[in-house]
């Protein structure tokens, strides 16, 4: 990743932060809500550009949003603290790994990679058609291609791609992460993962993501149930009819 890169990444952690205090400490809408939204909107310009490799408009996107947000900071209308830049440089620089299914994109996959954004750079792997079968029993409702296009339209991913059937870290060897981060019901314990990679001369930390994001429909299973409930209420009604 080039040296713009990195520096738009950096303005970027601090706006993210920045706009997420004054948001949870801010009193309400007003002046000051108008400019904390105009800074979103310049931020998701950014996330943008970024993603399709346009690092010098990214830049001054997320230029002009650190601006309103030290306005708002200079005329004291509300407090914003930036993060050290040392800090940032280490989360622009780290490379973070995640994989899994991916079938159904729901609430608890975008709090999965969330996290994941909030410590470095997000790699996503998504296991093979094969591989769904052999361990789910079933064939996915998404064929790999195609969840591998959704994940790579998701602000929080750097990059997306399809696993091997045949050795599950072997794509961790080629992509080189600093850290794997695993899903809080992802059926390994991260002392395996560690023996697995050490076998290997891999050098990444793995941590485990804490919370469990809930809703009613924060599983594949769930909501296929929930689209066959709703066609056996529907083939009902016609034929009442």
């Amino acid at each position: 990743m080039s040296t713009l890169a990195d520096r738009v990444l950096t303005y970027v952690r601090n706006v993210e932060q920045a706009i997420e205090a004054l948001r949870t400490n801010a009193n309400g809408g007003g002046e000051v809500g108008e400019l904390i939204e105009l800074a979103e909107a310049y931020l998701k310009d950014t996330l943008h550009y970024f993603k399709v490799g346009d690092y010098e408009t990214a830049l001054a996107t997320i230029s002009y949003a650190e601006g309103l947000l030290d306005a708002l900071r200079i005329l004291k209308l509300s407090e914003v603290n930036w993060r050290k830049p040392s800090e940032l440089a280490k989360l622009a620089s780290r490379k973070v790994f995640v994989a899994g299914t991916f079938d159904i994109i729901h609430p608890g996959h975008v709090g999965y990679l969330k996290y994941a954004w909030g410590l470095g750079r997000v790699v996503a792997v998504v296991s093979t058609d094969e591989s769904v079968k052999r361990i789910k029993g079933r064939e996915p409702i998404i064929p790999a291609k195609q969840r591998v296009e959704v994940l790579e339209a998701i602000e929080y991913v750097t990059k997306a791609r399809v696993g091997y059937e045949d050795d599950m870290f072997r794509v961790v060897e080629e992509e080189k992460p600093d850290i794997i981060l695993l899903g809080p019901n992802q059926p390994f314990t991260e002392e395996e993962i560690r023996r697995a990679l050490r076998s290997r001369g891999i050098n990444a930390e793995v941590v485990r993501m804490p919370n469990i994001i809930n809703c009613q429909l924060c599983s594949t299973s769930s909501i296929v149930r929930r689209i066959l409930e709703m066609a056996g209420e529907l083939t009902s009604s016609l034929r009442n009819h």
